[in-house]
């Protein structure tokens, strides 16, 4: 096939994995604040938008991990060809499409992972992964980052009810966290911008170098980085409602003192993941700062069922994304004709996900909690006589 024509597609493809990243993962900065009435949705996800273009341009150190890291360098370059790129996308994809029809706040990074090692296994075979790397930046990261979120929440929302005491059983005077979710949020919508929109720099920038089209070593070209940026702006804009109410509805009931400190403890930690080069899930981080927040306000319970489904789909990422990418890459070894294939398959798949999406659909006008309609008080330790207040 056509070296020019197949960069073509590997970069509208990746593009098309961004967007669908911004949209997977709004979730993570905007659905607490939405959930707490802090937010409108619409005002909300273009709040996101922005920030996620801004914090798109602050750093390239996790597209330097993928684009020089997880596949291997041979004498003849990287051990990958476009082909195999464009089938790994397709693995990454359709796995983001489907967790997103079910609601599932999975992770876009270990689906892309998943896409492009089941591809490079069958394409290049195993020596065409580094494992060290992929135990020490991806692998390690899954299993720390979202205990380390859960656990700082969890302090963060006993600080911030042990220091607001005094309204305990009274109507929410809590309701002034609201103000500081603003600035929370918006400070997760700007660390996913480092993080997330670099994985798709790195698959454009690993694609550049496996056609000889850029040097092994050089960083991330400067147009990568803006069309990468506005792809994923665009996808955070549109909005993934279906896991916007999941992660904000579905775990806990989230009251604004606890979606401060969940909002706090993911930025934290996403920003220091980024400036280490980890490529870690921003969407499990922000589950377990949930979770952690959930588990720190007294009187509040976390549905467990929902986060074992969760957790399954956490475990479940890699693998599945990378059974669809190889089986994509078996398909593009055949040439030409087998991209195509690849290509009308995966189309004709993701179509037909959205059109069933249709059935039941979830948007800004229903993705509202009663906590945050309502405006009910927070009652942390209720007693027979107290009644909830409303506003």
């Amino acid at each position: 096939m056509d070296i020019t024509l197949i960069i073509v597609l590997v970069i509208a493809l990746a593009l098309f994995f961004d967007f669908t990243n911004g949209f997977h993962d709004t979730a993570n900065a905007m659905a607490t604040p939405i959930a707490t009435g802090a937010l409108k949705p619409k005002m909300a996800v273009t709040l996101a938008a922005i920030l996620n273009l801004i914090g798109a341009f602050l750093s390239t150190e996790v597209a330097k991990t993928i684009s020089g890291g997880i596949i291997r360098e041979g004498e003849g370059g990287v051990l990958i060809s476009p082909e195999l790129i464009f089938a790994g996308l397709i693995g990454a994809i359709v796995w983001n499409m489907l967790t997103w029809l079910l609601g599932l706040p999975s992770s876009s990074s270990h689906a892309l992972f998943g896409g492009l090692i089941g591809a490079a296994l069958v394409g290049a075979g195993v020596g065409a992964i580094d494992f060290g790397v992929l135990t020490s930046k991806v692998l390690l990261p899954a299993l720390l980052a979202p205990l380390t979120a859960m656990l700082i929440a969890f302090v963060a929302t006993k600080l911030a009810y042990g220091v607001t005491r005094r309204y305990d059983g009274k109507p929410d005077g809590r309701s002034g966290f609201r103000y500081g979710q603003i600035f929370s949020s918006s400070l997760v919508a700007l660390a996913h911008g480092t993080n997330d929109a670099q994985k798709t720099m790195g698959v454009i920038t690993l694609a550049l170098i496996s056609v000889n089209l850029q040097a092994p070593g050089d960083g991330v070209q400067f147009w990568v980085v803006v069309v990468c940026a506005f792809a994923i702006a665009l996808g955070t804009y549109v909005g993934g409602w279906r896991i916007i109410k999941t992660l904000g509805t579905g775990l806990t009931d989230v009251k604004p003192a606890q979606g401060f400190a969940a909002e706090t403890s993911t930025a934290a930690t996403i920003l220091a993941s980024s400036h280490l080069g980890f490529a870690l899930s921003t969407t499990q981080v922000a589950s377990g700062s949930v979770i952690g927040s959930g588990l720190g306000r007294r009187g509040s319970t976390v549905r467990w069922k929902t986060a074992g489904r969760i957790g399954l789909g956490w475990l479940m990422t890699l693998p599945a994304a990378g059974i669809v990418g190889a089986l994509a890459a078996l398909v593009a070894h055949l040439g030409t004709w087998g991209v195509i294939v690849d290509a009308v398959v995966g189309i004709g798949t993701i179509a037909f996900i959205f059109l069933w999406s249709r059935r039941d659909q979830v948007g800004h006008h229903n993705v509202v909690s009663e906590v945050a309609a309502s405006g009910e008080a927070v009652s942390i330790a209720p007693e027979p006589e107290i009644k909830k207040v409303t506003k």
